[in-house]
Formats: C-alpha cells, sequence, structure tokens
C-alpha cells in the first residue's frame, strides 16, 4: 500500500525546503552542501526535473561530467523539454569527444530555448556553445576539404600539363595554339575549383541575416508589427530598459507583439549550413 496523500504532502514539502537550501548553498560556491540537499531532495521526490538538473549544474561546476551526464539523462526521462538538461548534456557530451551527440542535444537545447520564458531565457548561453562547437567542426572538415581540393587541383594540373606535352610533340607549327589552349585550360581550372571552395571561404554574412542593432547574425529572431526583424534578447532588453517602442519606427511596442520570424530562423540555419566559417563568435 503506497502512502498517503498527507505523507506525500509532507515530503514533497520538505523536498522543496531541500530545494531552497541546496540553492543557497549554490550561490555560496558550496558546490558539496548543494549537492547534498539535492540528493535528498531527489531521494523524497525522485520525479521532479529540477533536483536532478540543480544537481547536475553542481557536478558542472565541479567538472565532474559523468554525474552530469547522468542526471541530465534522468531529467530528460522525467521532461524532454527541459532546455537546461538538454544543454548540459550537450555540454558533457562534448568534454567526452562526442562532438556529433553533444552538438545534437545543443540544438535541441536552444530550439527549445527560443521563445522561453524570459526570466528562464538561455538562448545567448546556449548559442555561445553550440557556435563554438560548430565552428571547431567546421575547421576539421574545412582543412579536410581543402586539403583534398588542393590535392585533386594539383592532380589536374599534372593532367593538364602531361597532355600539353604530349600535344607539343604533334603540333609543330602550332605551339602558340597549344600554349594558348594549355593557358585556358589552367584557367578555367582555377574557376573551378575556387568555385569549389567558395563556402569555406570567409565573407561578409547578408544584412538580411543580420540584427539591425547586434549586426551579428540571428540566434533568436522576432518581428515586429511593423515588418522590422530584431534579436529576441536584444528587442527584449530595449523594451525594458529604454521604452516600450520600436527602436526604428518608434512605434509604440510590447513584448507581446514579438513573433518568431521563422523565414529568417529557417533561412539563417540554411545558411551557416553551408558557410560553417559564419559561426565564430
Amino acid at each position: 500500500m503506497g502512502p498517503s496523500g498527507g505523507a506525500l504532502s509532507a515530503a514533497a514539502k520538505q523536498a522543496e525546503q531541500l530545494r531552497i537550501d541546496g540553492n543557497a548553498y549554490f550561490k555560496k560556491d558550496r558546490f558539496g552542501a548543494a549537492i547534498d540537499a539535492y540528493t535528498e531532495a531527489i531521494t523524497l521526490c525522485p520525479n521532479v526535473p529540477v533536483y536532478w538538473t540543480n544537481r547536475a549544474l553542481c557536478h558542472l561546476k565541479r567538472h565532474n561530467w559523468e554525474r552530469v551526464e547522468e542526471d541530465c539523462r534522468r531529467a530528460i526521462q522525467l521532461d524532454n523539454h527541459s532546455v537546461k538538461a538538454h544543454y548540459m548534456l550537450g555540454l558533457a557530451l562534448l568534454q567526452k569527444q562526442e562532438h556529433t551527440k553533444g552538438i545534437r542535444e545543443l540544438e535541441k537545447a536552444l530550439d527549445l530555448g527560443r521563445g522561453a520564458n524570459p526570466k528562464g531565457y538561455m538562448v545567448e548561453e546556449i548559442w555561445r556553445e553550440l557556435a563554438r562547437a560548430k565552428y571547431q567542426e567546421w575547421e576539421r572538415t574545412s582543412s579536410k576539404r581543402s586539403w583534398d581540393l588542393q590535392s585533386l587541383k594539383e592532380a589536374c594540373e599534372s593532367a593538364l600539363k602531361e597532355k600539353h606535352s604530349l600535344d607539343m610533340s604533334h603540333m609543330e607549327g602550332f605551339l602558340d595554339d597549344a600554349t594558348t589552349s594549355q593557358l585556358e585550360q589552367l584557367e578555367a581550372l582555377q574557376r573551378v575549383f575556387s568555385k569549389a571552395a567558395e563556402g569555406d571561404t570567409p565573407t561578409e554574412v547578408p544584412d538580411y541575416l543580420c540584427c539591425r542593432i547586434t549586426l551579428d547574425i540571428f540566434h533568436d529572431p522576432v518581428i515586429t508589427p511593423s515588418g522590422i526583424t530584431y534579436e529576441r534578447a536584444v528587442i527584449l532588453d530595449h523594451l525594458q530598459k529604454v521604452g516600450r517602442f520600436d527602436p526604428v519606427t518608434r512605434e509604440p511596442l510590447d513584448p507581446s507583439q514579438l513573433v518568431p520570424n521563422l523565414a529568417i530562423k529557417e533561412a539563417v540555419q540554411a545558411y551557416l549550413d553551408t558557410h560553417g566559417w559564419a559561426y565564430k563568435v
């Protein structure tokens, strides 16, 4: 026979007090004491996701990545929409050199974090870690692509020069024509390989993919009733600290009027997929 409702309520209250105690210890950097408090809370109420994520954060502060992973996986089992759990799990997996899985968890956290309650808004923090991981991934793959392209280019140039030598031996009296043809072929080859390397050559990110205020590529774009797109964190900060009006049009603007700009969000992602250097922060 299970515990009575009164016993459950008492356990829940005790667990919640332990969470509050743990938070107080955490703020004083007493991570061991905080872990103990959260562990007691988990023992009393093991199905509360925040107890697991709070303890995971303590383990993260101690760089105990194995424990971070364990607690975050348990939190995700209880709440698959936990932004913090996916975020910290992503960090733990990156520390274990499981880059693909780590990036996937960070992307999940970013997706869940967009449009979250401003008090728990973590998009900028998540973006920094995701961008760092994606940029490092791009560096590895682009280096290999550059090496492969250069090797292929040299092989093609060598083949053209060999062909030119053979043609020269059979085209007495037409040497100028053969030389001109070879130069044209080499120039065409250079254009082909330059085009192939364009995606890995840093340039300027198109203006329409960047916030008008930060001038950085969008992380969480939102559009106002006037049709202007801003970075969510930046426009919310403006509305809170400066005034409730659109900084460009000066028209009245309330946070509730901000709508995710899904078209720009998808355009940014498509651009980043083919221009990994743009992740650099």
